[in-house]
């Protein structure tokens, strides 16, 4: 997705309370604040999650579409997995961690059954596409 395609997301988003149109509509949709491994700036990029409310956290696929690169917000999280979630209308601070192998698949079932479109973007990426909880800061998970 291009920048601009991104921006006009991620201005939809905070003027509907995250509400948005277009190809996300009715998607569960956050907008993720991480801070960039190489330039310290904050960036801030919407990413479709799956709610895990059984262990107090949403969790976020880094697929990029399928694409053989991860995208640059798990870059940057990796670098610094402080992160910023705004999710309707609230912000709040998170942590952002890997799941371990042990829940990763379950949780891609869970979000195709969601999403279809995932299959798809794990058929085509060349590699095992991580899967990240977040956390509020502050409150360890379940």
């Amino acid at each position: 997705m291009s920048n601009t395609f991104n921006q006009r997301v991620i201005e939809e988003f905070r003027a509907n309370e995250g509400r948005v149109g277009g190809p996300f509509e009715g998607v569960s949709l956050l907008l993720l604040t991480t801070r960039g491994a190489k330039s310290g700036l904050p960036r801030t990029t919407p990413a479709v999650y799956l709610p895990d409310p059984d262990r107090g956290r949403l969790v976020v696929f880094a697929s990029n579409g399928g694409s053989e690169k991860a995208p640059g917000w798990y870059h940057n999280l990796v670098a610094d997995p402080a992160v910023v979630v705004e999710m309707g209308g609230e912000r709040y601070e998170a942590l952002a961690t890997p799941v371990d192998a042990g829940e990763h698949d379950a949780l891609w079932r869970r979000q195709i059954e969601r999403d279809p479109n995932f299959a798809e973007f794990r058929d085509r990426a060349p590699r095992t596409i991580p899967v990240i909880a977040l956390a509020r800061a502050g409150h360890a998970p379940k």
